[in-house]
């Protein structure tokens, strides 16, 4: 299923997380905020691309571009609906993470005492940084960074329903996740690539939406 849907999407974007660099860490944290907006994942990871390639890839160079300069970045990408607001939220978040924690999320594990203080300190950087957002970054550090240990998202919840891994009518987040992390373990799957397979359901979830967004249109064009 990993093969077939793929895993961490901080993978595809060439984002080296197991690495544990401060940069690497940034650029996925970068890329987390743009996949949290409600636009499509190919336009927040071309943007995510864009800022990179713009140099945009430490918490200081993102406050050197400025609110204008990562407008025209994200106009790039295709990320218009949202440019100005982004823009806003990433100045406001990467002043707070170099005020606070000199501009290294590793420092935010560091101070964290347990997951849900980590889920709190990242989502205290600035109020554009919501539970969503920090679900989807949390979820791909999960076995690299000890405290990320995040719930799993809706959609993901979704998938593991509809193929099968866990019974309709399982609703509770912390029992689907201890499920999840079983069937993985007991097909072989390693701990460390087990945020590769709750990816891949999330992947699922994201097709599944698109054809059936596709199906409405139809019918509405009928």
């Amino acid at each position: 299923m990993v093969l077939r849907l793929g895993g961490r999407f901080a993978t595809a974007l060439g984002i080296d997380l197991r690495s544990r660099k401060r940069q690497e860490l940034f650029k996925w944290f970068l890329a987390a905020v743009l996949f949290g907006a409600p636009i499509s994942h190919a336009v927040a990871a071309r943007a995510c691309r864009e800022l990179v390639a713009a140099g945009a890839s430490s918490p200081e160079a993102v406050l050197r571009n400025g609110w204008r300069g990562l407008v025209q970045i994200l106009d790039r990408a295709g990320y218009v609906r949202y440019d100005e607001k982004t823009a806003t939220k990433l100045l406001t978040v990467c002043q707070a993470l170099v005020d606070v924690y000199s501009g290294d999320l590793r420092a935010v594990h560091r101070a964290a005492n347990d997951s849900s203080d980590l889920e709190r300190r990242l989502m205290a950087l600035g109020p554009g940084i919501g539970p969503v957002t920090v679900e989807i970054f949390l979820r791909e550090l999960r076995s690299i960074w000890p405290k990320a240990d995040p719930l799993p998202c809706s959609m993901g919840m979704r998938a593991a329903r509809d193929l099968g891994f866990v019974s309709v009518r399982m609703h509770d987040p912390a029992r689907i996740l201890d499920r999840l992390k079983d069937i993985w373990s007991n097909a072989g799957g390693r701990s460390s690539d087990f945020a590769d397979f709750e990816t891949s359901l999330v992947r699922h979830g994201i097709s599944r939406r698109r054809a059936q967004a596709g199906t409405a249109s139809r019918w509405a064009s009928a």
